[in-house]
């Protein structure tokens, strides 16, 4: 494992990417291109596994592959956690289907710009090892895109600095109100909340 921390103290936000597959050739850059956050600490993990696609939805992602991931969270406790995925072009509508919640179990990406999607980490990872205030987001990024990895470390330099959920939710409601409110829909009712 190949934790990066900067920073000290809290908030502690955590940001993990190459997930599985070779979604570390799109992602990882990213995170290793990442200035120092401003107060607080950040932890960088940049490639969790380059093996076969496990989906972080499998039950037992977080207990195999993904345990580094568990590993990190239990010691310490991060306040902001993300993950940082990439997807085929083609496999976009299913991603953000309305229809996903019924098909795949969990409610469908937002659309931000550049080919960046945003939601929720996994349920799997999200509801055992993470209070309800904590901020958990996920982004997948387009594969091969530059302007999608360019996108996302604008989104990921924002989060760097915020210092709660609240801070981040309070830029997604002034930046993109339809994007924060389908989020927050999406989490309470998944949730139940």
């Amino acid at each position: 494992m190949l934790l990066k921390l900067y920073g000290k103290g809290r908030p502690f936000r955590l940001f993990v990417s190459g997930l599985h597959g070779s979604e570390w050739r799109d992602t990882s850059s990213v995170l290793l291109n990442l200035k120092h956050p401003f107060s607080g600490t950040l932890a960088i993990l940049p490639v969790v596994n380059r093996g076969k696609y496990i989906s972080t939805l499998d039950r037992d992602y977080y207990s195999g592959i993904g345990k580094v991931i568990v590993d990190v969270v239990k010691e310490y406790r991060p306040d902001i956690y993300v993950e940082l995925h990439s997807y085929s072009k083609e496999n976009f509508c299913k991603l953000v289907s309305k229809d996903r919640l019924s098909n795949v179990g969990v409610p469908g990406f937002s659309s931000l710009e550049k080919g960046v999607l945003m939601g929720s980490v996994s349920p799997n990872i999200r509801r055992e090892h993470f209070p309800v205030e904590a901020l958990c987001l996920t982004f997948e990024i387009e594969k091969g895109s530059l302007q999608s990895q360019k996108f996302v470390s604008g989104m990921l330099d924002i989060i760097k600095d915020c210092n709660s959920r609240d801070g981040f939710i309070g830029y997604m409601m002034e930046r993109y109100p339809e994007v924060a409110k389908k989020a927050i829909e999406d989490y309470k009712k998944f949730y139940g909340l």
